[in-house]
């Protein structure tokens, strides 16, 4: 069915008795699918600070009016599991939109039906490149920069920095490994082939990857990028130290940074660990009197005063909570998801409390990708310390 003009849409709805998606004084229902269970539960932390966050909304008189109904459920990383909590969420709960929902196939499960749907799938927690496809999937934008970005900004140090270095890459078997490799590898350029020394994949369903360190270590490569996810991060760091393997340069990305990734594989086994951000990490002394820090420090010791604040999915959580509230504010007294997704495609500009400086949120009707800048990062044994400047992947 085409979508009608707006005010058509809203005529019809309002005839509806006021619906969730009117432009009544309704509630807004906001969906979201993440692993509070299996591989990857570190991760709802995320979806933990978010419920408080809307809970914080609430308290402050909601959006433009309306209360936010936040629901989000666990999908233990699993696409089967994700199409049947998305299902749930839209037909039966109603939700206007489905955000911050994380994974590449989990959210590749639920892509078409939401975009058949006309449901918002905004600011999926994945850097696939395909999420930024306005012309095939209109109703579907990332809330990260491309895995794609992330790899060329890796490459262009490695090139900077150790010109004759051997690299070794191990690799999640899937479209979230394959960007950060392609970006890595296009980079790099013609040197691609004789920088690259030794090649590893794994599959999500692997106990461990053991057998794939000691192959690469054996190569003799002194570069080492790990695109892992989850408890892979940890048994990586860990399995690395235990074989001593030390790589003069090893990479891991922003998903995989967390402390709660680091810690399982003991701090010390992360030194000089590098990754990259477009956030400003809010343990860094640096930032201490930050008034976005300060912000965030203040809502956590109110909504979640127990929780372990070097763990940076909290700030994350709050980040990308910040972001849609940005949209949800634009939208003014039109709650239609046509609006919705207008609004998120028209920001321009926009600096959030916890964006690095230099680093801003923009977006066209074309161009669905908010953030296209990063900095890279070392860990220190205890946070994360930025270095370089701001870069981009062109």
């Amino acid at each position: 069915m085409k979508l009608a003009p707006a005010l058509i849409g809203l005529s019809l709805l309002a005839l509806a008795g006021g619906s969730v998606h009117s432009e009544g004084a309704g509630e807004i229902r906001i969906g979201q699918t993440l692993p509070y269970s299996g591989p990857a539960s570190g991760f709802g932390t995320i979806g933990r600070t978010q419920e408080a966050f809307f809970e914080k909304v609430n308290a402050e008189g909601g959006v433009n009016g309306r209360k936010v109904r936040f629901i989000t459920l666990d999908d233990a990383y699993s696409p089967p599991k994700t199409v049947e909590q998305t299902r749930k969420l839209v037909e039966q709960d109603e939700v206007l939109m489905m955000f911050g929902s994380l994974g590449t196939a989990t959210n590749s499960a639920v892509q078409r039906y939401l975009n058949g749907k006309k449901v918002p799938q905004l600011f999926v927690l994945s850097g696939a490149t395909k999420w930024a496809d306005p012309q095939k999937y209109p109703w579907t934008m990332p809330g990260m920069a491309a895995y794609e970005s992330e790899g060329v900004v890796y490459a262009k140090h490695v090139l900077r920095t150790k010109p004759g270095a051997k690299i070794a890459i191990l690799s999640q078997n899937d479209d979230f490994g394959r960007d950060y490799v392609a970006g890595f590898k296009r980079a790099l350029g013609d040197k691609a082939a004789s920088m690259i020394i030794a090649e590893q994949t794994y599959e999500t369903s692997a106990p461990t990857i053991s057998s794939q360190l000691s192959t690469l270590k054996s190569s003799g490569a002194d570069v080492l990028f790990g695109v892992v996810l989850g408890k892979f991060t940890s048994q990586m760091i860990k399995g690395v130290a235990e074989i001593g393997w030390k790589p003069e340069l090893f990479f891991v990305p922003t998903s995989a940074s967390s402390i709660s990734f680091l810690e399982p594989a003991g701090l010390d086994n992360a030194v000089g660990l590098i990754s990259s951000s477009n956030q400003k990490d809010t343990m860094d002394p640096q930032w201490a009197s930050d008034p976005g820090v300060k912000e965030y420090f203040a809502f956590m010791k109110q909504y979640l005063p127990n929780a372990d604040l070097s763990n940076s999915n909290y700030a994350a959580g709050y980040h990308y909570a910040t972001l849609l509230m940005t949209v949800l504010k634009a939208c003014k007294d039109d709650f239609s998801r046509e609006n919705i997704m207008r609004q998120a495609a028209s920001l321009k500009e926009v600096k959030l409390p916890l964006l690095l400086p230099g680093i801003a949120v923009s977006t066209g009707p074309d161009d669905y990708l908010p953030f296209q800048q990063l900095q890279l990062r070392r860990f220190n044994g205890k946070s994360w310390v930025g270095f370089g400047d701001v870069l981009d992947d062109r």
